[in-house]
């Protein structure tokens, strides 16, 4: 086998760890493929975990055990998360995003792959030590900022629908009670192939007003006898101050509007300043 040069080596094996983010890789794998030694692959990794640190790119961890390994977590670390949700906060809070009823237009903000990424990796960060089977989401809005959640850990995404599809099979039907201020009765629908009994679950979704449709989503997960290790948003709203669903992790904290100049008041969540 030709040499490969440690430049190469590490070129590679940074964007192996990094596409492959909490996926855990055995040093013998990383020998088989560049033809080297142990404690080659060791210095690499060392190098390669040095430079992430010092330019904030997230973590190599040593995963000790016959099936351990190396695994890149994308843990941004305090001063980037402040960083991103600043940004965040002053994107959403351009004139015209005020909608009827008290909600933001973000559509245009969660589908950019480049940000769902970001918030993907803030929230899948607080919930590596749960170790969720799955991330569930209800369609559509929440879908590319759970999907980015559920590749940060490196496990799939469930989508609960507003009503069964027919390519789905058969599915589980409840109801809920939907609606900031006005309750409403709705129907959530999730295939019973998507979760099996004993799995962990990690709920994510694009807004919370009332908290109806997440609370939704836990009592889904009680009907597949699944437990729910966590609740996560982009934004919640301050009011009302008391939800359907308690212990909801927020990104962001959506205040209100001012009618004058159509400015949504938003701001970082107080736990991340």
């Amino acid at each position: 086998m030709e040499k490969i040069k440690r430049s190469e080596r590490l070129g590679a094996m940074t964007r192996i760890l990094m596409d492959t983010p909490n996926r855990i890789h055995t040093l013998g794998e990383f020998c088989e493929l560049f033809g080297a030694a142990k404690s080659t692959i060791s210095e690499d990794i060392d190098l390669v975990s040095s430079s992430f640190s010092r330019f904030d790119l997230g973590r190599i961890e040593t995963v000790a055990g016959a099936a351990g390994g190396v695994r890149y977590r994308a843990i941004p670390s305090p001063a980037k998360i402040r960083r991103v949700l600043n940004d965040l906060s002053e994107k959403l809070a351009e004139p015209g995003r005020m909608l009827p009823g008290g909600f933001l237009y973000t559509s245009d903000v969660s589908a950019d792959s480049g940000i769902a990424q970001a918030m993907g990796e803030i929230l899948a960060a607080q919930y590596y030590d749960r170790q969720p089977h799955f991330v569930l989401t209800m369609e559509t809005k929440g879908i590319p900022i759970a999907l980015m959640t559920a590749r940060m850990l490196d496990v799939p995404l469930v989508i609960a629908r507003r009503d069964s599809r027919a390519y789905e099979g058969s599915a589980v039907k409840i109801n809920y009670i939907a609606g900031g201020g006005n309750d409403r009765i709705e129907t959530m629908a999730l295939a019973r192939r998507a979760v099996s009994p004993g799995q962990r679950a990690l709920i994510i979704d694009d807004f919370m007003k009332g908290g109806g449709t997440l609370q939704g989503m836990v009592d889904m997960m009680k009907e597949f006898l699944a437990e729910v290790v966590g609740v996560g948003v982009m934004i919640s709203t301050a009011e009302p101050a008391v939800k359907r669903i308690e212990g909801v992790k927020s990104l962001l904290t959506l205040e209100g509007f001012d009618k004058k100049t159509g400015r949504a008041i938003i701001h970082p969540d107080k736990s991340y300043l």
